[in-house]
């Protein structure tokens, strides 16, 4: 018996390989989960039995995409557990308080060290001029209990999904600390809606009232729920493998790896495909998790509602990572004060983010700014009480997003994607009070400004505004006239210039998003930075028009796909609704017909190597 054969293949099938985690798209996970399956069919209706299964199938899921960061799972998932508990039973409110701080703590902590390390290591070098040394503390813990150097200590490698699960921790304590959420009283249902693989690494965020009542129902699946459900992991499949990864891998990696050896053309549209990327790549990942789920009797909630369609981008941050954003609201904006005023929460972030500025940039001018914009406002609001709710209600909202933005990353590109979002819904909050002529007549300065700064500097960032200033002013223009001619029957045509200039603010600040996406910490800043600025270097300069009917030529089939991934998001809701019933509906036979057809087809577009999902990052 060849043993050395048989231990190779069981290392492969139980261990750990870092180059090849457990993803949605690989034949693996497709046989983990009929494995899983079988056996959750034969427990029935063992409710106790049925949640210990899949936690601890959960556990072997995310110990398969992040090894032993595992333990960081198991951690946070007992902590959690017993200080809710602790908090339910304290009658004293300053108790209460006290084990929510000290949970609060103990889950930012962790997430702190994984993500910000580098970013407090440069923080405390910019202020003090001492070189501190980031080392992977869970690594020299290990080679301490293991007696030897297997683990690396040099660099922190972040746990895959860390914030997604953290955040869900932080959201069941707080719930339950405001009594919105009865404590969960066995650690296994508590494990098991922390780490329900569907959606452990790349979310939805959910939230304790919306998944806990659940562990506690039969189990049940209609005839028209699996079909919904088989449905979903298609849709899934066929956007992250069709559309995500082939249009990546054969255009826009390249693109963004070295902007400089393509065209202006080619670096713009490398850019809006990005946006498709990254939302066929994301809103995938969730409608196989919603489907896999949905399968096991389970429901997730809506993280995307085709936010492509958004005519603003208040709106398009209601469509876009739903769960995300409502989490935000709910533990950020609010307490800060929301729509209604300023709290202390609210000044000591405009400081924080004041001192961050100035040591991301490297200059003290850019947080004299930041601080000299806020005091203005503030100023404002403490003169004109009228105008006092919704100035600090924007100021807060710009907080969220950079916060949002800080989420992300620690790195100077997030936080100034987290920034244009944030000047994006402050913006919108102010022009839709505005009268028809002073938007026609702000639009107007500001395109006479990008254009002096156009013709007198010259540089391909001030080329690139001024172009779409312009095109914003000459729709502002139609629009303006067409009010003043009474405006019957416009709305349809104002919701679509809404759609494509919302569609196009979204897509430039994802430029900064990109750039620093999948990166080593330590080199995030300036290698994003080049890269940002490479891109908009090329889309800003003199284009040789006479190379864009070869350059559509040579990538026609990315561009195709781009153009029918953008037409199938743009189709009415009733009409996906209709479609996406009526394949539920189909007798079984066709359905599973139809199954293997669309399985031989997305998988004709698989890459080389399996792309990671994206979010799998945060």
């Amino acid at each position: 018996m060849d043993w050395s054969g048989i231990m190779g293949f069981a290392q492969r099938l139980f261990g750990f390989d870092p180059n090849s985690p457990l993803l949605f798209t690989q034949f693996y996970f497709w046989a983990f989960f009929a494995l899983v399956y079988a056996v959750f069919a034969l427990i029935g209706d063992r409710r106790l039995l049925r949640n210990a299964f899949l936690f601890f199938v959960s556990l072997f899921f995310y110990f398969k995409t992040s090894g032993l960061s595992v333990l960081i799972l198991i951690f946070v998932t007992c902590s959690d557990f017993f200080i809710a508990r602790r908090i339910a039973g304290s009658e004293k409110p300053g108790r209460k308080k006290a084990w929510l701080v000290l949970s609060v703590c103990i889950d930012l902590l962790i997430l702190f060290y994984f993500k910000y390390s580098y970013f407090f290591a440069d923080f405390v070098h910019s202020l003090t001029g001492l070189e501190m040394k980031v080392v992977n503390v869970f690594g020299v813990l290990g080679n301490a209990l293991a007696g030897d150097g297997r683990f690396s200590v040099d660099s922190i490698v972040l746990p895959v999904g860390i914030s997604f699960f953290t955040f869900q921790v932080i959201s069941y304590t707080v719930d339950v600390y405001r009594g919105q959420v009865k404590p969960v009283d066995n650690i296994l249902d508590f494990g098991f809606y922390v780490s329900f693989f569907p959606q452990l690494v790349a979310g939805p965020i959910v939230r304790a009232h919306e998944f806990i009542p659940q562990l506690y129902k039969p189990f049940f699946l209609g005839r028209r729920q699996f079909g919904i459900a088989v449905f979903w992991i298609l849709n899934g499949l066929a956007k992250k493998l069709i559309l995500s990864d082939y249009i990546a891998v054969n255009f826009i990696d390249r693109v963004f790896e070295n902007p400089q050896l393509f065209t202006g053309f080619e670096n713009l549209a490398a850019l809006f495909g990005y946006s498709l990327q990254v939302y066929a790549d994301f809103s995938g990942y969730t409608d196989i998790a919603i489907g896999v789920a949905m399968l096991m009797g389970f429901y997730l909630p809506q993280n995307f509602n085709s936010p492509y369609k958004a005519p603003n981008p208040q709106d398009f941050w209601r469509r876009w990572h739903m769960s995300l954003s409502t989490w935000l609201r709910n533990y950020l904006y609010i307490p800060l004060g929301g729509n209604r005023n300023a709290t202390f929460g609210t000044y000591f972030w405009i400081v924080l983010f004041a001192v961050i500025a100035a040591i991301l940039s490297g200059s003290w001018v850019v947080s004299l700014i930041f601080v000299a914009i806020a005091a203005v406002l503030g100023t404002v609001a403490y003169f004109n009480p009228d105008r006092r709710k919704k100035i600090f209600a924007n100021i807060n909202r710009f907080i969220t997003m950079l916060l949002g933005g800080l989420w992300h990353g620690a790195s100077w590109n997030f936080i100034i994607w987290g920034g244009l979002n944030g000047i994006g819904l402050v913006v919108y909050q102010f022009w839709k009070d505005m009268k028809w002529g002073w938007r026609f007549g702000l639009v107007t300065a500001l395109t006479l400004l990008l254009g002096v700064l156009h013709f007198a500097v010259g540089a391909p960032v001030w080329n690139l505004l001024f172009v779409w200033a312009l095109i914003v002013w000459l729709g502002t223009l139609v629009r303006f006239i067409y009010h003043l001619a009474g405006g019957k029957g416009c709305k349809q045509l104002g919701y679509i210039w809404g759609v494509v200039q919302t569609f196009t603010f979204i897509t430039f600040t994802r430029l900064f998003f990109r750039s620093g996406s999948n990166l080593d910490p330590a080199t995030a800043n300036e290698v994003a930075w080049q890269t940002a600025q490479r891109m908009v270097e090329q889309i800003g300069s003199a284009w040789d028009w006479s190379l864009i009917p070869e350059i559509c030529a040579t990538y026609w089939k990315v561009f195709a796909l781009v153009i029918a991934g953008m037409v199938i998001h743009w189709l009415p809701v009733r009409w996906k609704r209709w479609y996406r019933i009526n394949f539920a509906l189909l007798p079984l036979p066709v359905m599973a017909l139809a199954v293997v057809a669309v399985v031989f087809i997305v998988y004709q577009f698989i890459t080389a190597d399996l792309q990671a999902f994206i979010y799998f990052q945060f």
